[in-house]
């Protein structure tokens, strides 16, 4: 294997069809839910812009490519998309920042112990 993200990886969409069809048609079903067109209070463009900050920050490329690209058909800006990229650093640097916290906690308990 030459590297993790590949294009062709979709291919590997077979086995969940062939092993656990039931289980990835309850996906696809609630993900289309989840990107209706039309939300009960949150617009699509909306929707997506958090898709693009939870994909950033959970590092999966393919849902940061596809996401972005349902963000833009949804209206948002490149101004919009990096709007919600600096908002995806921010809570990851937070993450940093209070398991930081959580370090120093266990070893001032170390020290106490």
């Amino acid at each position: 294997m030459s590297h993790y993200a590949d294009p062709t990886d979709s291919k590997y969409t077979k086995v969940y069809k062939e092993q656990t069809p039931a289980m990835l048609k309850a996906f696809i079903d609630f993900d289309q839910a989840v990107f209706a067109s039309e939300g009960p209070e949150l617009s699509l463009k909306v929707r997506q812009l958090i898709a693009v900050a939870v994909a950033i920050t959970t590092q999966c490329p393919y849902c940061i490519e596809a996401h972005t690209k349902d963000a833009l058909a949804a209206g948002a800006t490149e101004a919009e998309i990096a709007e919600s990229a600096w908002v995806s650093t921010a809570i990851r640097a937070g993450g940093g920042y209070t398991h930081g916290r959580m370090a120093l906690k266990f070893a001032d308990h170390e020290h106490t112990a």
